[in-house]
């Protein structure tokens, strides 16, 4: 017997009973307005949230706020008109000179400004990754307030891939200087229809 096999059997010989678990802990948490919560912590970390009534006022506010960027894909139908790049690719390299990505979340978390993205919104998992930009929309109704009615809303089972985004990609561990978008997306702006 290996040093290995005679550790994993006294492991296994010591084990306690099996109990289970009765209590179950739900940590809830209450904000005046779960949108106000999201913006704030949102925009410290990077990102932009903005309240809209209608997909109109998303498509003029993209309009004024990246009228010289060419490369926008949408998987968005009532925004499918500002597109002029497809998404239609066998290869996600493809995606690589994509400069804005409008997409869909399925809902938001107030207490960490994150947004549950899933296979159902993406045609490519890299696309939220890969671009420039990153536009998301989501409903005022679908910001739940912290990560443990955030878990109870994921069904990875039914969609398979799926990730939280919060703010663009950033990361200081490279001499301890802040980079923006060195993993992804250099911005993020998030549209709440109300």
């Amino acid at each position: 017997m290996s040093s290995r096999e005679k550790i994993l059997s006294l492991i296994k010989q010591n084990q306690p009973e099996y109990r289970e678990l009765t209590v179950q802990y739900k940590f809830d948490t209450v904000y005046e307005n779960n949108f106000e919560k999201f913006a704030e912590i949102l925009s410290f970390v990077g990102g932009k949230a903005i309240a809209v009534n209608s997909y109109e006022e998303i498509k003029a506010d993209i309009q004024a706020h990246y009228k010289d960027v060419t490369k926008i894909a949408s998987t968005v139908e009532a925004l499918a008109d500002l597109a002029d790049f497809s998404l239609n690719v066998s290869d996600p390299h493809e995606l690589e000179t994509l400069n804005l990505a409008i997409i869909e979340g399925e809902f938001g978390v107030a207490e960490n400004g994150a947004i549950w993205v899933s296979e159902k919104q993406l045609p490519h998992r890299v696309l939220p990754m890969i671009t420039q930009y990153l536009v998301i929309i989501i409903k005022n109704s679908e910001i739940v307030t912290n990560m443990h009615r955030a878990y109870e809303r994921v069904k990875v089972d039914e969609t398979g891939f799926g990730t939280f985004i919060s703010g663009p990609s950033k990361t200081a561990d490279i001499e301890q200087s802040l980079v923006i978008g060195a993993h992804g997306a250099r911005g993020l702006t998030v549209y709440v229809i109300q």
